[in-house]
């Protein structure tokens, strides 16, 4: 038990050094509270977004951008909007148009948008390094732009997304720790998603840290067809390295579940090879209650991120508030508990809702 004990707060002490390195060189906060916010002077609203932009309609057209409408993530992000509408009765009229994971059909769906006349855009899980001229565009033409999990750039309002340091951090200590800081592993990344770019970053600092792991192959992602990709790539890892493979990092759930569904083919001992996720959508989450090799994810909150979008917009465009006294940050954080096979959320308790893997050990 002291052993066990005393491992737990080393892996924590890693964490916590991890996490402080990572805000120093991200020059973001971390999260504390279900709700926190990158203070940094070099990201608080510019001088211009200080001033009323706000209609003082109560019926608005909103453009929604998906990035990929295929991935939870974007789907679960728009429900909690269009709950949070529900819920309060607005009029508003979402019009949802979905660029299928490219880059070129982002920045055409946002000029589309501005062409509308839309009162304000939302752009879901984007690479926004791709639509920097529409984006300005929008800007010039007095629209408002938010973002969900997209990383802020100038001309965003806000982008309301998980600390991607400290969700990476979390699942990727617990694969070294689980695997007791030895063995071999195969990773699967996405540089084309500011999240998922930075959680495979976090891993890389861990792997380093723990000389034990090596990694037998790292592939990037195609996000045009994500899950097919992820489960091809790992059919081709296990006919390559077979049981030489103890353990899998996925940059999110569904290529989590894609190699989870591969090992599972191949008839792999599960309690031989495990693989570690992030998101805690509630399949990967069902999944792992019922003996699925995905053992670990980060639950985000995506819900809750569509929600405070709708507040925001509210708050800004019908009553008129200024944007630094709604929002005084760029980047707003939610909440992210670790959820493993150890700790699973209890019925009818949502992953994102869930006690931290690390609070009830």
């Amino acid at each position: 038990m002291k052993r066990k004990t005393k491992k737990l707060w080393a892996g924590l002490i890693f964490i916590l050094t991890l996490l402080f390195i990572a805000g120093c060189t991200a020059d973001t906060s971390q999260p504390t509270n279900s709700e926190s916010t990158n203070n940094s002077k070099e990201n608080t609203p510019t001088e211009e977004n200080t001033a009323s932009i706000g209609s003082g309609k109560e019926e608005l057209e909103i453009a929604w951008v998906h990035m990929n409408s295929a991935a939870q993530s974007e789907q679960r992000a728009k429900k909690g909007f269009e709950d949070y509408l529900k819920d309060k009765g607005y009029k508003w009229n979402l019009n949802v148009v979905d660029s299928k994971g490219s880059g070129q059909n982002l920045a055409s769906n946002i000029e589309d948008a501005i062409q509308r006349k839309v009162d304000a855009i939302i752009i879901s899980m984007a690479d926004l390094r791709a639509a920097k001229a529409s984006i300005e565009e929008a800007k010039k033409a007095g629209i408002p732009i938010f973002s969900v999990d997209s990383g802020w750039t100038d001309g965003i309002l806000v982008d309301v997304t998980s600390n991607n340091f400290v969700m990476s951090s979390k699942v990727s200590s617990y694969l070294v720790d689980r695997l007791g800081g030895e063995g071999k592993i195969v990773a699967f990344k996405m540089a084309e998603h500011h999240g998922v770019r930075k959680r495979g970053e976090v891993l890389d600092v861990i792997v380093k840290e723990n000389p034990g792991i090596e990694v037998l192959e790292e592939h990037n992602i195609d996000y045009t067809n994500f899950y097919e990709d992820t489960l091809k790539t790992m059919e081709d890892y296990i006919a390559r390295y077979g049981d030489e493979i103890d353990a899998v990092w996925a940059g999110w759930d569904e290529p989590a579940m894609a190699a989870a569904s591969a090992i599972q083919a191949a008839g792999m001992d599960k309690d031989k090879i495990f693989v570690v996720g992030i998101d805690g959508h509630p399949p990967a989450i069902e999944e792992m209650k019922n003996g699925s090799p995905i053992v670990a994810s980060v639950a985000q909150g995506f819900e809750t991120m569509g929600e405070k979008i709708g507040g925001y917009i509210y708050s800004i465009l019908t009553e008129g508030k200024p944007v630094n006294e709604v929002i005084n940050s760029t980047t707003v954080y939610v909440d992210t508990p670790l959820i493993t096979d150890k700790n699973p959320p209890k019925d009818g308790v949502a992953p994102y809702k869930a006690e931290d893997f690390y609070s009830s050990n």
